[in-house]
């Protein structure tokens, strides 16, 4: 199993590059799961439901599930946010595991950059960045670059570490 960060300013396009780059691999044969990771506070259940009664009440794990999907919610309360590594733990074996987020976490990245985006590149900073998804070419980054659009590439250049 190997795992692919996907980084980049905010609005420059992760989530997008992260569903075409899996609809791709995914076509190719390759079993991907994803994390995304986010800064702020994630509730997938709703006040009032069954599942949200049930955290309130005090459960430590409430797991919803159905004939089509299963998740499993896990309470922290005042514990510390677990680490990528824990999360990893977690997943089924698959070929490949793509991260949205994690940005500060040591593990291969390819940035997606945007002219429009003026951020600075994050690869100038990042020695775990191992690719350069963008808009526009950058003449002095020593890194393999691809076009935003060009998933087939991309597809080629992680499918190349398996």
């Amino acid at each position: 199993m190997i795992v692919i960060g996907i980084v980049g300013w905010k609005n420059s396009g992760k989530t997008t590059l992260a569903a075409k780059l899996i609809a791709e691999l995914t076509k190719r044969g390759r079993s991907v799961s994803t994390i995304k990771h986010t800064h702020h506070a994630v509730n997938l259940d709703q006040p009032g439901k069954d599942t949200y009664q049930h955290a309130q009440a005090g459960a430590e794990e409430v797991m919803l599930a159905s004939a089509s999907r299963w998740a499993l919610m896990r309470e922290l309360r005042d514990a510390e946010e677990p680490t990528l590594d824990d999360f990893l733990a977690r997943l089924n074996p698959v070929d490949i595991v793509i991260i949205e987020g994690f940005k500060s976490w040591p593990h291969p990245k390819i940035e997606i950059h945007r002219e429009v985006s003026g951020g600075a590149l994050l690869c100038r900073e990042d020695p775990n960045i191992i690719a350069l998804a963008s808009d526009t070419t950058h003449n002095d980054v020593a890194l393999p670059q691809f076009g935003v659009d060009d998933i087939a590439a991309l597809a080629d250049f992680v499918d190349a570490r398996l």
